[in-house]
């Protein structure tokens, strides 16, 4: 970041973000989509990568989609100059490689015109990517040793001219990208060059993603099996007799949640380990936030904070009912010029193994975790457990659920003092997003870890959108019902964790 502060402009970095999916992206292109502050992006950047841009970034849209134009070269090449002219840290996302038929060339001569620093971030090309995920390697030591990557794309205003004899020559295996326009007469010159009709070849449809189709044949009758099954672009083209192995090789269709695409709502910056997990079974995730967690800020809910965190004392358990109270309230402690010593003398209780989880990180085992992770059974085994005169202090949500506390209060030998460590908020800015994802009809299940993920998904799609079409995978009955309550098709995991989740998604 030198240069930035010593010409006082920003920087720009020609991102490629991959095929599609989100585990293809390089570690270093997720860093910058972190750190930048203007995020600029085709169409073929994936709906995986596009959910992982933090909240607050600027996000400018530059590609091709239904009812939109593309947004011309030159206005692009604009676009990065001055938004790197007002000091900002350019990411422009281009799907695959940006050098590899995605014009970054012609971007990196403008930013050179303007004198504005950039970075080339290389990324992993769907020419490799989608048929290997397809089952077909470019290169195979018992069939071929080469590889060719082609343009099937006809630039503007220029007869382009593949050169079919010198490819059919090299008797390697041939990808062209950008080519389903094209694909019959693509075909067509490969044959009029001299190749084989009977040469297999596949074209490669939405690679990497839950939408991942193909069709193999041969090069006289892609161009018909494309037709009968009516593949659209985005799709990988490949002709040679590595083709023949997809079949076999196929490994990604094999995973059991192949072709099934999940909308995942919890708050952004929570554990990941659900949406990893999907993915490792083969499921596309996007992530998108319908609420956030934020400190209590309201003056008197910091003032009964202050007041119970001084009599601490008073108290012999600390219950919370999720992970980031118990993230909150230790920071509170740190704020107020407290620390661990302050609680020493309390047992503690985590409505689950997450809790649980994030109590442990602090060197802190809990003492009650129920049997099923709910307010109902947190509550419960608080008044079964407890003797008479215990004081319990509940941290947790200013939204939490009543639940708990009667349930607690079924023992009027406790005593309980409920205090608000932080507050949940109703998000809207990736509201254009959800309802695009949502509209299209390609997402199989929406994953709600509390009902007020539900609420917040309803408020981002409004009350017209047709609830009785989405299946709703919930954390617990609680969730569930509130699901079903706005016509949803629900189901709840028999316990709040992931691997609950997970059987309740696979039907198990």
């Amino acid at each position: 970041m030198d240069e930035m502060k010593e010409t006082g402009k920003g920087k720009v970095w020609l991102v490629g973000a991959g095929p599609g999916a989100a585990d293809l992206l390089t570690v270093k292109a997720k860093r910058l989509i972190g750190e930048g502050d203007c995020i600029v992006y085709d169409r073929l950047v994936g709906e995986e990568v596009l959910c992982m841009i933090p909240s607050g970034k600027k996000l400018i849209a530059v590609g091709k989609s239904p009812g939109r134009h593309a947004t011309p070269q030159e206005e692009i090449n604009r676009i990065l100059v001055r938004e790197a002219e007002l000091g900002k840290k350019v990411v422009r996302l281009k799907g695959g490689d940006p050098f590899l038929f995605g014009r970054g060339g012609e971007e990196a001569e403008e930013l050179c015109r303007a004198g504005i620093p950039f970075e080339v971030v290389p990324g992993i090309s769907s020419s490799l990517a989608v048929p290997a995920y397809n089952g077909i390697p470019v290169t195979h030591r018992d069939y071929v040793s080469d590889v060719h990557i082609v343009t099937g794309h006809h630039r503007a205003g220029r007869n382009q001219v593949i050169p079919y004899e010198a490819l059919v020559k090299t008797r390697g295996t041939l990808v062209f990208l950008m080519g389903v326009g094209a694909l019959a007469e693509i075909m067509d010159g490969l044959m009029g060059a001299g190749m084989d009709g009977a040469t297999p070849a596949a074209i490669l449809e939405q690679g990497t993603t839950a939408k991942q189709r193909r069709a193999v044949a041969t090069v006289g009758t892609l161009a018909q099996a494309a037709r009968e099954q009516q593949m659209k672009a985005p799709a990988t083209i490949v002709v040679g007799e590595v083709c023949s192995l997809a079949d076999e090789f196929a490994w990604y269709p094999k995973l059991p949640l192949f072709g099934e695409k999940f909308l995942v709502t919890r708050p952004e910056g929570r554990d990941s380990r659900l949406q990893d997990r999907l993915r490792e079974l083969g499921a596309e995730v996007l992530s998108v936030p319908t609420i956030r967690t934020v400190p209590i800020t309201e003056t008197m809910g910091l003032r009964e904070i202050g007041t119970e965190l001084e009599r601490l004392e008073q108290y012999q358990v600390l219950a919370f009912t999720s992970p980031y109270g118990v993230e909150r309230f230790f920071a509170l402690l740190l704020e107020h010029g407290m620390d661990m010593r302050a609680v020493a003398h309390m047992r503690f209780a985590a409505i689950g193994e997450g809790t649980a989880d994030e109590l442990r990180k602090r060197g802190i085992r809990a003492d009650y975790v129920p049997e099923h992770y709910d307010g109902v059974s947190l509550g419960k085994l608080l008044a079964e457990s407890l003797a008479d005169g215990t004081r319990v202090l509940l941290a947790r949500s200013l939204r939490g659920g009543k639940e708990i506390l009667g349930e607690i209060e079924k023992n009027p030998g406790i005593g309980y003092r409920d205090l608000a460590v932080y507050d949940t908020e109703f998000l809207e800015e990736r509201g254009e997003m959800l309802r695009s994802f949502m509209g299209n009809g390609s997402v199989t299940g929406v994953i709600f870890t509390s009902s007020s993920t539900v609420e917040g998904f309803c408020r981002m799609l409004g009350e017209d959108f047709p609830y009785d079409r989405v299946r709703a995978v919930c954390i617990g009955e609680k969730t569930r019902r509130t699901a079903e309550g706005v016509g949803m098709q629900a189901c709840a995991a028999e316990n709040a964790t992931v691997e609950a989740l997970i059987d309740c998604v696979v039907g198990k």
